[in-house]
């Protein structure tokens, strides 16, 4: 991967703190001033450390492979994690689902085993009703 202006200025801080390991007489000021301009940044680096322009490309472009390479393993830990998130989403809503079902069929059971009592237990759930919305209207 060759370094470019775009790679750089989107891994800076990244870089810019691999470079103070490197090469610890580097200052913020000099990283500062070399901040986006590749040519220039190596020729603080040379400056400062006497270090072959060679070397200080490589090490460039190691630092924003590495950098890179972290950017996709996260991306892809991200995407293991929502993959896993959306199959429980599904397993839960099946589980709703189907105590929604069951919870159908229990009603209706009831219902059928004992008809007055469902229909008592109906009519005062209505009138209860009514009255909570009859308050709140008046209000």
């Amino acid at each position: 991967m060759a370094l470019n202006q775009q790679t750089l200025e989107g891994n800076w801080n990244e870089i810019k703190g691999k470079l103070q390991e490197k090469w610890g007489q580097l200052t913020q000021d000099d990283l500062q001033r070399a901040r986006g301009n590749i040519d220039q940044l190596v020729g603080v680096i040379q400056r400062k450390t006497g270090e072959a322009r060679e070397r200080i490309e490589t090490f460039l472009n190691d630092a924003t492979a590495d950098g890179a390479g972290a950017v996709g393993k996260v991306a892809e830990a991200v995407r293991g994690y929502a993959s896993q998130a959306a199959e429980s989403v599904q397993d839960v809503t099946s589980q709703a689902g189907d105590y929604v079902r069951g919870g159908y069929v229990q009603t209706e059971r009831m219902i059928q085993q004992r008809p007055m009592e469902s229909m008592a237990v109906g009519f005062g759930a209505g009138i209860i009703t009514g009255v909570v919305i009859g308050l709140m209207l008046r209000r």
